[in-house]
Formats: C-alpha cells, structure tokens, sequence
C-alpha cells in the first residue's frame, strides 16, 4: 500500500530532512514542492498499523519536522 506524506519543516533543515526521509528503506520518493508544504514523500506500506509506526515513530521524529499530513492512496491511474 503506497502512502503520501506532505511535510512542514524548520527554516534552514530542508536538505536535511530530505535526507533523512530517502535513508528509510519504506521511502519510495521525495520531492521538495513550493507551497504550503516544503516536502512532498511516497512510502510504501503493508497495512495501516505499520504506516502509523513509520509516521509516528520515524518520520516525525526527524530532527526539523514541524508538521505532516498524510493520505494512504486508495487508486492509481497512472
């Protein structure tokens, strides 16, 4: 199951947390976006249970993260 994660982080931590979201082996993809978030992440998951453990466990507790909002993708068209 893929997962997006839209992150907030700190003034000046950008590259280091992209750098630290592509070390996890579940990151698919990391993209640095304008707007109102600065990072746009892929993960791949096996269930509900684990994206909460990567979410809760890893991804907000990456030194920088100020805010993460997150959707478990339920289609794909291409």
């Amino acid at each position: 199951m893929k997962a997006i994660v839209l992150v907030v982080v700190e003034p000046n931590k950008l590259d280091n947390v992209c750098k630290a979201l592509s070390r996890l082996e579940e990151t698919t993809k990391v993209y640095e976006i304008t707007g109102e978030f600065d990072i746009f992440t892929e993960i791949e998951v096996d269930d509900v249970e684990t994206f909460r453990h990567i979410l809760k466990d890893k991804i907000m507790k990456i030194n920088g993260v100020r805010m993460t909002q997150s959707s478990l993708v339920i289609g794909e068209w291409k």
